[in-house]
């Protein structure tokens, strides 16, 4: 099974099932985005979808509005948007930090 950031995140949308285990699919697709120099911000894409997605859930689970959000985060809405927005992966570990913190959770980062 694939080990890849990318393959990971693939795993997270797809049940478990790598892009590499699926009988259709000849080639890894990791492999084509790094020849296409493109793996790293695909990566870092990918990732920022996850971590945005996973904060707006918790986000709905507490019934917390963007506004309250910002002010438990100590920021402004629109930093807020930017951490909430799926196509901007520049957020910084801090405000990663500050967004767990104000949901009551902890970030957790694995290199593997």
């Amino acid at each position: 099974m694939n080990s890849t950031p990318l393959a990971s995140v693939w795993r997270c949308f797809q049940g478990g099932q790598t892009v590499t285990d699926h009988p259709h699919i000849g080639s890894d697709f990791d492999d084509f985005l790094a020849e296409e120099g493109l793996l790293e911000s695909a990566g870092a894409l990918a990732i920022k979808r996850v971590v945005a997605w996973q904060i707006r859930e918790a986000m709905k689970a507490q019934k917390l509005s963007k506004k309250a959000m910002a002010e438990r985060m100590g920021t402004s809405r629109a930093a807020l948007d930017r951490v909430l927005d799926e196509n901007d992966p520049g957020m910084t570990l801090a405000t990663l930090a500050r967004a767990a913190r104000a949901l009551g959770k902890r970030v957790e980062i694995k290199v593997s």
